[in-house]
């Protein structure tokens, strides 16, 4: 009986990571389509909003482990629900006060305070998102018993990251419509208030599970030493660094389509284009959610070394033939506009090449987070936070890509993601093997007894 009653609680525990990592996708994902609308008031902006919320990674990573270790899982979770609403609430307040209030001028134009009010929201929703990531990559890693697995877990988890991915581009899309230099916050205060109550019901049911603790410190127990620290593994310190090239590539994908689809004049779409954009980029996260159950079912029989070597080949492939295709060449992809409902609209074929790239980088984070933590033990707490902070990567890269548009095109852009990818594939080739199998990780947690 005790046992069931343990195989129950880590089913509810695994059911409520899921929740948690489509929470992590619709409060990222909602940065790109928003940018849209900053981007037709500063043509610098529209990667801004993604920037400060991958930004606040960087600075709330390694705080956001040790929480983990200190106040357990479920107290992180919920303090990161509450962070959560308050950016969100930000962010709305940012559709109906400082429109006309000045603050400083960047490239000859003034920038209004609603935009600072809306930046300081996104950050504060990145802080939420990177403890909610902190949380739920160890524990379904951990609930899994790590290995095949363990990465099995996290890629159908990273299911629900996908289904939120696609449905928030595609509703923040249509709630926008074609965006003009009237467009403002205020057309999609809707889609704010719906995330605040999300948040809050969020909160309750979290508040309501019971989460296994395996990395709470306990009053009176033994403290574990830690002789060495997670750095002292080569390959987690270069899966550190594939993190941050893999969040970029993910973000800076289809971030970067939306811009160019929406630009008429580049894309060639000239009616609704921001919502085509909103629909195609949506497309991109439904193939990561197709790829990511695709994994969720194999992973238990093939590596996470040998479905990075695959995928990483093949987005490279992919994102390729999108720069060298010229934007003639069209294809028929299906769209939703407010005024004409679903349809087919005509874009270049480069976007289908880009979209097609979700079903690699799927598997991508699961795969090198997986590799990245085994043979970790103990340091796997620390590890998760220090991996947090190298989310900032999804700020830091997609905002350089986007430079290199705005400055040289949008598909010359795109050689960014391919150097990116090529690391990651060194990485699964040579970088994942752990070569310091010498350094104790002996823990004293009980795994759950899986």
């Amino acid at each position: 009986m005790e046992k069931q009653a343990k195989t129950n609680g880590n089913i509810v525990a695994i059911i409520t990571m899921f929740f948690l990592f489509a929470m992590i996708s619709f409060v990222t994902n909602l940065a790109a389509p928003l940018g849209t609308i900053w981007k037709n008031h500063y043509e610098w902006a529209g990667m801004m909003g993604n920037f400060m919320n991958f930004f606040a990674y960087l600075i709330m990573g390694i705080p956001a482990g040790n929480l983990l270790v200190r106040i357990g899982y479920k107290k992180t979770a919920l303090l990161s629900m509450a962070i959560g609403f308050v950016g969100i609430v930000l962010q709305y307040l940012s559709s109906i006060v400082g429109a006309d209030v000045a603050v400083f001028s960047v490239a000859g134009g003034e920038v209004m305070l609603d935009f600072i009010i809306y930046l300081l929201g996104a950050f504060i929703s990145g802080f939420c998102v990177c403890m909610l990531n902190t949380v739920v990559n160890p524990m379904l890693n951990l609930l899994g018993g790590g290995g095949n697995r363990g990465n099995q877990l996290i890629q159908a988890g990273g299911s629900c990251n996908s289904l939120a991915g696609t449905l928030t581009p595609l509703f923040v899309g249509m709630l926008i419509g074609t965006v003009t230099p009237a467009t403002a916050m205020s057309d999609v205060s809707p889609l704010m208030f719906i995330a605040m109550g999300v948040f809050v019901i969020a909160f309750i049911v979290i508040a309501c599970v019971n989460i296994p603790e395996p990395h709470l410190q306990k009053k009176g127990a033994k403290k574990v030493s830690y002789a060495h620290s997670p750095w002292s593994f080569r390959h987690t310190v270069l899966g550190v660094i594939g993190i941050f090239f893999y969040v970029g590539i993910e973000v800076g994908i289809p971030g970067v389509l939306i811009f160019y689809l929406s630009d008429s004049k580049a894309s060639g779409i000239e009616i609704n284009a921001t919502a085509v954009a909103g629909a195609v980029a949506a497309i991109y996260w439904l193939l990561m959610l197709v790829g990511r159950l695709t994994s969720s079912v194999i992973s238990g029989k093939v590596s996470s070394r040998t479905q990075l070597i695959a995928t990483s080949t093949a987005a490279i492939f992919l994102i390729v033939l999108a720069i060298v295709l010229p934007s003639s060449l069209r294809v028929s992809m299906p769209a939703y506009s407010v005024e004409e409902g679903f349809a087919m609209a005509q874009v270049p074929v480069s976007a289908l090449m880009l979209v097609l790239c979700g079903l690699c980088t799927s598997v991508m984070w699961g795969g090198i987070f997986n590799l990245a933590v085994e043979g970790l033990g103990k340091y796997t707490a620390q590890a998760s936070g220090i991996f947090m902070m190298m989310v900032v990567g999804g700020g830091v890269m997609p905002l350089i890509q986007n430079y290199i548009a705005n400055n040289v095109g949008y598909m010359v852009s795109y050689w960014l993601p391919v150097a990116m990818l090529a690391y990651l594939l060194f990485y699964a080739v040579a970088g994942s093997k752990n070569v310091n199998t010498d350094i104790p990780v002996e823990d004293d947690v009980d795994a759950l007894n899986m």
